[in-house]
């Protein structure tokens, strides 16, 4: 897979370094890198770079496309390197589980790290529960869980005003 980053990478620096940029192959690479990438930023950069390298394609495309195709050729090319520097005194570390709490309040849409009413959380799990709902294009079990968040965190709540 680096040989595969490294070609990409030299796509794109040829692209990039041009008097005038080819668009179409800029379109072209980021369309391979979209589908062939197993890196997820990689993979998204070049997703989001798609549609504005396609616009930019045409000899009649504006000054403002061609500036949002080479800024999103930009990011393209930032993740590439960014991939293939070394990682010296660098470990790959597994992201850190959430705890429950975390997960509750993400689902619910509240900020971590501060103290929550019981209304705060109601007013939270309306707003989620519009989405969640089966009637609202959810599934039971995503509304279920969502209940269950709000249970949890309400009480949480009860039991810090007892102590």
């Amino acid at each position: 897979m680096d040989r595969q980053l490294s070609e990409w990478k030299l796509g794109i620096e040829r692209i990039w370094s041009a008097a005038a940029p080819d668009y179409r192959e800029a379109a072209r690479l980021a369309a391979e890198i979209a589908r062939c990438s197993g890196e997820t930023m990689l993979r998204h950069a070049a997703t989001q770079a798609l549609p504005a390298l396609r616009n930019a394609v045409p000899k009649g495309a504006d000054q403002g496309t061609q500036d949002a195709a080479l800024r999103r050729l930009r990011v393209i090319r930032k993740v590439l390197h960014t991939l293939n520097q070394p990682q010296f005194g660098k470990r790959e570390t597994e992201a850190k589980a959430s705890t429950p709490d975390e997960r509750y309040r993400q689902m619910l849409g509240l900020s971590a790290g501060r103290r929550l009413s019981g209304a705060e959380i109601q007013r939270a799990y309306k707003r989620a529960a519009k989405t969640a709902h089966p009637d609202g294009g959810g599934t039971a079990q995503k509304f279920q869980e969502l209940s269950a968040a709000r249970d949890a965190l309400i009480k949480q709540v009860r039991l810090a005003r007892i102590s």
